[in-house]
This record gives structure tokens, C-alpha cells and sequence, in this order.
């Protein structure tokens, strides 16, 4: 009997957590992919991925997110250059045509952290990324939505872009590091 009430407590625990848990789609005109890359070593180039897609499970109760997939569309470059976007697509960096995604999959969540599968031009690392959690909230169309910020630093080399030109005055015209600066807005799915 002991044993049976357990059970059911715990049953019941696990059910009505997950009735706070719900599944999110990545909303796309309310999210952005950017990142920022040094430039001749003394300033910095921004950039964007104007496709993407992702999902993700957040717990609405514990606030917690629990997973989190996304995948981006390379060929949608944005760097406000034409000439660089087609640079950047190109074999010498991102080689669009053979490597034409970059993806990410969340492995866990600790603390103010996010840790995740990044794979970018055929490589995959485990990488750390600062989690801002912005909690959920009912917009006025009844939706229930949560944003989720990402920001983060990769060495570009690490995934085997390594393209580059010396600089007559020593350095070089590309930086290797890229902050990454993501904005999620998900709408929860309905079931």
C-alpha cells in the first residue's frame, strides 16, 4: 500500500510538471542570428542569418529550458555587402554549396549557462553559451511566448575557416574569434 501511494505521488508529481512544460517554435520575424567578427584588426563587422529555423521545450513553472534545436540557412549571409556576403559564402569561408547549415542542440542548462552541439562547416564542438532567460508571458492574441537570449565567443578556426590575409603592417584582415549574439522569441505550439 505504501509502496502504491508512493507511485501515485509520484505519478502525479511528474504530471503536473509537465503540464507547465510546453514546446515553442522559434518565431523567425521576432528573432535574430548576428554575430561580430574583427575587421583589419581594428573594428568590428556585424552580421546576420536572415533563415533560420529552431524549436525548443521550456518549463513555464520552474522557468527552465529544457532543449533547444535550431538550424541555419548559410546562403542567407547578411553582412549589408554584397561583395563580402559572396565572399563569405564562397569555399575560402563558409563553402555553401558543400556545408550548406549550421546547427545547434542543446545538451543542458546550468545555471546562467547553456551547453550545446555546435556543427558548422562539417565540424561539431561543445560550446558554452551566457543564457538570458526572459521568462514567458500571454501576448494580446493569447499566445503564450518566451524569449531567450544566447551570446557567446568561437574561434572560427576550430570549424576549419581559416581563410585569411596578412596585413602590410602586421595582423590580419580577418579576426578568428566571432561573438555570437542570438535573440529567440518562441511561440508555444498548440497541442
Amino acid at each position: 500500500m505504501k509502496k502504491t501511494l508512493s507511485s501515485l505521488l509520484l505519478f502525479g508529481f511528474i504530471s503536473s510538471a509537465s503540464l507547465f512544460a510546453g514546446d515553442y517554435n522559434v518565431d523567425t520575424s521576432h528573432s535574430n542570428i548576428g554575430f561580430k567578427v574583427k575587421h583589419m584588426m581594428i573594428s568590428e563587422v556585424s552580421g546576420k542569418f536572415d533563415k533560420f529555423s529552431g524549436s525548443f521545450e521550456y518549463d513555464e513553472k520552474s522557468k527552465t529550458l529544457k532543449a533547444l534545436n535550431g538550424k541555419i540557412d548559410v546562403n542567407s549571409i547578411n553582412t549589408a555587402n554584397e561583395k563580402r556576403d559572396g565572399h563569405l559564402k564562397s569555399p575560402d569561408l563558409f563553402d555553401v554549396q558543400k556545408y550548406p547549415d549550421i546547427t545547434f542542440t542543446l545538451n543542458n542548462v546550468k545555471g546562467d549557462y547553456a551547453y550545446g552541439k555546435l556543427t558548422m562547416h562539417g565540424v561539431t564542438k561543445n560550446v558554452k553559451l551566457a543564457l538570458e532567460n526572459n521568462g514567458a508571458i500571454k501576448d494580446p492574441w493569447g499566445n503564450t511566448r518566451v524569449g531567450l537570449g544566447l551570446s557567446g565567443q568561437i574561434n572560427r578556426k576550430d570549424y576549419g575557416i581559416t581563410w585569411n590575409t596578412a596585413l602590410e603592417a602586421g595582423g590580419v584582415a580577418v579576426g578568428e574569434n566571432v561573438k555570437l549574439d542570438i535573440q529567440l522569441e518562441g511561440i508555444l505550439t498548440q497541442s
